[in-house]
């Protein structure tokens, strides 16, 4: 996407924002539903991402794969379970809390020191012409085709099988209760 920088710097820092403040919804919900639309967020911010990087194929292998199949599947899951399994206790802080907390706090502080001591400018920004990058994504999008339809025909078809059992049994599941 060929933006201007000034348009491209602040939507990577809204897209940013929003995911930072998806992630923490994830985190910090207590009701795994509002979690699970939490990380959905999350995933459509890193489809975005994908967006802005000009690699409109991951972004969109990225919707369809994370968003439309796993996310489903996730709220599924939280949608068969009972709401009395879910405690309603008010515990603020456990034990196991301070160590994750411990950790991911040391992990974020590592990250933050590797972060500010690499050296950035040996980094070489390649640009192609938009002509140049629709060839090259309409060649591997024609060899990811042409790989689906004839060298995994039979896995790919049956993996297309075992979602519409899965989807047919979670189906009658749920009418069931």
């Amino acid at each position: 996407m060929d933006l201007t920088g000034s348009i491209h710097d602040i939507l990577v820092v809204f897209l940013g924002l929003v995911l930072i403040l998806g992630g923490l919804g994830v985190v910090l919900f207590t009701n795994p539903i509002y979690s699970a639309f939490s990380l959905g967020l999350v995933l459509i911010c890193v489809s975005l991402f994908y967006i802005l990087l000009n690699s409109y194929f991951v972004a969109a292998a990225q919707l369809l794969i994370y968003v439309g199949a796993i996310n489903v599947l996730i709220l599924f899951a939280v949608m068969f379970m009972k709401g009395s399994e879910f405690s309603n206790d008010l515990r603020l802080w456990t034990v196991g809390d301070g160590v994750t907390a411990l950790v991911c706090t040391s992990i974020l502080f590592l990250l933050i020191s590797t972060i500010s001591d690499t050296s950035w400018y040996g980094i070489i920004w390649t640009t192609k012409s938009n002509h140049i990058i629709e060839q090259d994504l309409i060649s591997n999008v024609q060899q990811i085709g042409i790989h689906l339809s004839t060298d995994f025909f039979l896995p790919f078809e049956l993996i297309s099988i075992i979602l519409l059992v899965a989807l047919i049994g979670a189906i009658s599941m749920a009418r069931q209760n």
